[in-house]
């Protein structure tokens, strides 16, 4: 065999190691982005927290790992879809390198058509504001919310449960939310008289179960913020509640916030 031949066969040797080490790395790459968008859709995904309404508990730029195998209780935090107009219209992501990333689930998810908020009242609950000490009541048992209401860094003072009265009944396939910093969430209390568009009074109000997302569980960043994500005590001790309505029970007079 000559030396050009068999210079020859060495550089096709070479092109196919070659080649077959870019399938294997690009087979890699390819199952490894399967995996994080499948991850994403059924099992997890990560978004930041946009507005203060869950303070203390997360703060504005954390970034929140949300599970979205195990359903949810009352007092976990959810991320929700906001299908009732809580927000003024999403901007729309225009950033095609972004939008892939986010949709494999290899950066969080920052649009604004998502709200942060924590399970109150499940369908069929009672819940009420105030109790004579002041205190959010859930089938007439109190809650004691000092755990997680936002404290004032500065003063040292926790807000109150809430600062408007309200009583409902928590409509069928649905829940009733509120931020941790209550002076700074507009949440179910504050969309009780929102205009429904012929739906029964108070609609807007109540999140539908199939609009949630997930669960919250850990804040993952900032590094010197991780920590894991349970469910406050003062949920353990709430009765059931009745059989739920299929429209929303409110009484009392017009919430306004």
């Amino acid at each position: 065999m000559s030396a050009s031949t068999q210079s020859g066969g060495g550089r096709h040797d070479a092109w196919w190691t070659a080649a077959s080490w870019l399938r294997e790395i690009a087979i890699v790459v390819v199952g490894a982005l399967v995996a994080s968008t499948l991850l994403r859709l059924f099992v997890a995904q990560m978004f930041v927290i946009p507005s203060g309404s869950m303070e203390n508990t997360l703060l504005i730029r954390d970034r929140v790992a949300v599970q979205k195998i195990v359903g949810f209780q009352r007092g976990d935090i959810v991320v929700f879809r906001d299908t009732e107009d809580w927000l003024a219209p999403a901007k729309v992501e225009d950033d095609p390198v972004k939008k892939a990333l986010i949709f494999v689930g290899l950066a969080p998810d920052e649009s604004s058509n998502h709200l942060i908020k924590r399970v109150i009242g499940v369908e069929g609950d009672h819940v009420t504001c105030c109790d004579a000490r002041g205190r959010v009541t859930v089938n007439g048992t109190a809650l004691n919310e000092g755990e997680y209401l936002y404290t004032d860094p500065v003063t040292g003072r926790q807000v109150e449960p809430s600062s408007v009265s309200f009583d409902v009944v928590v409509p069928a396939g649905t829940v009733f939310v509120m931020g941790d910093h209550r002076n700074d969430s507009a949440d179910s209390r504050c969309h009780l008289n929102d205009p429904t568009d012929g739906e029964p009074a108070g609609s807007m109000a109540f999140i539908p179960v199939e609009n949630i997302v997930g669960t919250a569980i850990a804040v993952v960043y900032p590094f010197d913020r991780f920590h894991g994500i349970s469910r406050p005590r003062t949920f353990e001790n709430i009765p059931a509640g009745g059989t739920p309505p299929d429209a929303p029970v409110l009484t009392g007079p017009k919430v306004v916030c």
